[in-house]
């Protein structure tokens, strides 16, 4: 070894501990502490599973880091660390739209291939956990929306929106300061859900298949006059417009609304023992214009940060965290749907949740929102021009034309 290249490696030996080796400490084969990011609707549930799995790793210790409630203020969060490439967050919870944008910026790590059984996970679930044909992220939530309505005021739930509209016709004049109809429809993420759900749910999409935006048709047009004719009429009330998750679920068990809808984890609150409308609370397929509606897909995928100075640890951690057993026993505490197709059939499960096996068919046939690696232009668009129509400042031909366009424009990028 000559004298210049003993000094090199004598330097280098004190960066890597070995002469030789690019390896850093850290990084991909770091272990030790990480942190979680989830919101605090999962907290008691996955408090539950990192316990388990702190008390089994005391040296590689998971903090669970709470994020704010609204999807909106999660996502910039999430954002502003990963452009400041902190390694402050190492497991992240992404809701499942977001999976394209983190993706091609490089914030998350893709998986490594053959790590994931994928057979065993909702096929859909999948799909928003890829990035140009790349898995970037573990399923972990998943769902669609569902119409909640009181059973103890109906025989069955209506499978159109004339049959909605029908039911409330019948029911309303007997309950007191009692409105139809309650939805995600404050301008927020929740009301680009609803747009899309009710123009696929009157047969048509915001995007095609090839990334081109379909406003210009009877289908969207259909779609969005359900929900202005609702506010119009009062199928819908004028409160409705401010309406996100939590509203949504207050006003359903204050008896406000005859029929609700939001996800699947309403459905413990709705009858929980102490809740006012314990065992008055049913749910359905959302209904539609010719049939039953088709829903947006939603839930929330788990990726490992770039900039993770463990990654080892959060690699073993979120494979116990999405294994089979521990999402039963998360699953068994909160009401959220998850991704793994064989906890649909637990008869132990079903028992619980009732309603797993219709939601699996719903999952199954759900769309994605669009996907984007700019979905945060994409989104904010859809309600800009949505919000107006609903309060009666823009009419719907313009609304869906000014979408049309600016679409176009966001998509092609």
């Amino acid at each position: 070894m000559t004298r210049a290249l003993a000094l090199t490696c004598a330097l280098a030996l004190a960066a890597t501990a070995a002469c030789g080796t690019s390896e850093e400490p850290g990084g991909a084969d770091g272990r030790g502490p990480i942190t979680l990011t989830d919101t605090q609707s999962h907290e008691e549930a996955t408090r539950k599973v990192i316990d388990a799995w702190n008390a089994a790793h005391p040296d590689e210790k998971v903090t669970l880091d709470i994020q704010p409630k609204d999807a909106d203020s999660q996502r910039q969060r999430l954002i502003n660390n990963a452009q400041t490439k902190s390694d402050a967050m190492d497991v992240m919870m992404l809701d499942a739209v977001w999976t394209a944008e983190f993706a091609a910026n490089r914030w998350i790590d893709p998986v490594p291939d053959g790590t994931l059984k994928t057979e065993e996970f909702l096929a859909p679930t999948l799909e928003t956990a890829r990035y140009r044909g790349k898995l970037y992220a573990t399923p972990w939530l998943t769902g669609t929306g569902l119409l909640y309505y009181r059973k103890d005021l109906l025989s069955e739930a209506p499978k159109t929106w004339a049959e909605l509209k029908k039911s409330c016709d019948q029911v309303l004049p007997k309950q007191q300061g009692m409105s139809c109809y309650a939805g995600l429809l404050d301008k927020y993420e929740g009301l680009t859900v609803s747009f899309s759900e009710a123009v696929q749910s009157a047969g048509g999409t915001v995007v095609d298949a090839s990334g081109n935006p379909t406003l210009n048709t009877d289908a969207a047009k259909a779609g969005l006059s359900f929900l202005v004719d609702g506010f119009k009429s009062g199928l819908i009330p004028k409160e409705g417009i401010t309406f996100k998750e939590e509203e949504v679920k207050n006003a359903l068990q204050s008896g406000k609304v005859l029929f609700a809808r939001s996800w699947a984890s309403l459905y413990g609150t709705a009858n929980a023992p102490d809740s006012p409308l314990a065992g008055k609370v049913d749910v359905a397929p959302i209904p539609g214009l010719d049939g039953l509606g088709s829903g947006t897909l939603g839930g929330a995928n788990l990726a490992i940060s770039a900039f993770s100075k463990n990654k080892a640890t959060a690699k073993d951690f979120l494979a116990f965290f999405t294994s089979a057993e521990q999402m039963k026993i998360w699953a068994t505490i909160n009401s959220t749907p998850v991704s793994r197709t064989a906890l649909y059939d637990d008869q132990e499960l079903v028992a619980k949740y009732p309603y797993l096996p219709s939601l699996k068919e719903g999952v199954l046939a759900a769309k994605p929102r669009p996907v984007a690696v700019k979905y945060g232009d994409v989104t904010a668009a859809i309600q800009n021009a949505v919000y107006p129509a609903l309060s009666g400042e823009v009419a719907v031909d313009q609304a869906l034309a000014g979408l049309q366009q600016q679409l176009s424009g966001l998509l092609k990028q």
